[in-house]
């Protein structure tokens, strides 16, 4: 029998799950993997990485069961290991907007402030769903989009929402969502929307958020339901 002691063994490779959460950008690419697969390519654009410095953050974390992949023809397409990975950062994120005063004053300086308005729950806004007294929303890019989205959502990226402003329909309370609680496409969203005399809110959380709750979600290829 080994002699090491194995709490202290256990908490060893804790900590090294921990380590491969210890970077921006690895947190940033988690909130990336939690929307789909993406290739490193990918992930090193939307993050503004090089490819090598992607690729290195990526072996990082898959070495530390943070991640899993497969590949697709030329590609190596990466995802979150488990949904538990999701879970691990929404504890993060409530530790450090419970006790860490630099993660408050962000919060509240750029997030609070610029949500006048409650953001709608979950539940709330599955039950105006089934009502069909809202248009969702959908401000992330179409890849992501095409990956997962919320029912019947309506996908306008950020950056498309004034050319395309018309195709929203009129009279009814706009939901706006992105990738999660920290991303500013729905933030931004709303405040253009407001600005324009339009009725509009946030969903708490986002798409991947959504999904975790186990509420049903539709993807490009075909309609099917989210498990916990």
């Amino acid at each position: 029998m080994s002699s090491e002691n194995p709490k202290r063994a256990l908490f060893a490779a804790f900590a090294e799950i921990a380590k491969a959460l210890g970077h921006g950008a690895r947190l940033e690419i988690i909130e990336l993997l939690a929307q789909g697969e993406r290739t490193v390519e990918t992930l090193a654009a939307r993050c503004g990485l090089s490819v090598a410095g992607a690729s290195q953050h990526l072996r990082l974390m898959r070495r530390a069961g943070l991640l899993a992949s497969r590949r697709s023809g030329k590609h190596v397409l990466y995802r979150l290991s488990d949904p538990s990975v999701l879970e691990l950062t929404t504890a993060l994120h409530r530790v450090g907007e419970g006790n860490a005063a630099a993660v408050r004053d962000i919060v509240r300086g750029y997030f609070i402030d610029r949500d006048a308005l409650e953001p709608v729950s979950r539940k709330e806004l599955g039950r105006r769903l089934r009502d069909g007294a809202v248009t969702v929303l959908d401000v992330r890019p179409e890849d992501e989009y095409a990956a997962g989205h919320l029912p019947n959502a309506l996908n306008i990226p950020l950056r498309e929402l004034s050319r395309r402003l018309r195709e929203i329909p009129k009279g009814r309370e706009i939901v706006a969502y992105c990738r999660g609680p920290y991303c500013v496409l729905a933030f931004e969203a709303v405040t253009f929307l407001r600005k324009r005399g339009l009725s509009a809110r946030r969903l708490e959380g986002g798409y991947p958020e959504w999904k975790a709750s186990g509420l049903a979600v539709e993807s490009a290829e075909a309609p099917r339901a989210a498990t916990t």
